[in-house]
């Protein structure tokens, strides 16, 4: 992902904050949070998680996952959403304010400061995961046998 569609696809930096960690969202956060007041929750409920057989197969219903959510309107009237995996309240809360932060002028800013920071430890850490698992990667190969020619 570019540097420039995390400023301006919404989708994308709505997932980058909905995966981070909330620890790094959270040392992250400016030191003062802008007037704003809470629309719904920090909510925690389920949500049916559903499947493709093959990826793209026919559909099935895999399980249900728990998420928190939470809607903020700043002072200014910009509503910001975020839907999180668990039940950290503080880490939905967190998503919604800076999605609402990212929808105004000041959102260069919120991108260089938290944006692509998450962007880094999220690349960081699955440099790692692809590591570990290169490491336990088996070579097979065949030898040639005498009774095989």
């Amino acid at each position: 992902m570019t540097d420039h569609a995390l400023l301006t696809d919404r989708r994308a930096w709505m997932g980058l904050l909905a995966r981070a960690r909330p620890e790094d969202l959270a040392r992250l956060m400016p030191a003062d949070l802008p007037d704003h007041h809470l629309l719904r929750g920090p909510e925690i409920g389920t949500v049916l998680v559903r499947g493709r057989i093959g990826g793209t197969g026919g559909p099935f219903n895999l399980g249900e996952m728990t998420v928190t959510r939470c809607t903020v309107r700043l002072a200014d009237g910009i509503v910001g959403h975020a839907v999180v995996q668990g039940r950290d309240k503080t880490h939905a809360h967190h998503a919604a304010v800076l999605d609402a932060l990212m929808q105004t002028a000041g959102a260069e800013a919120f991108e260089g400061s938290v944006l692509r920071p998450l962007s880094r430890v999220e690349a960081d850490r699955r440099d790692a995961l692809a590591r570990r698992a290169a490491a336990t990667r088996v070579e097979f190969f065949t030898m040639v046998r005498g009774e095989d020619e």
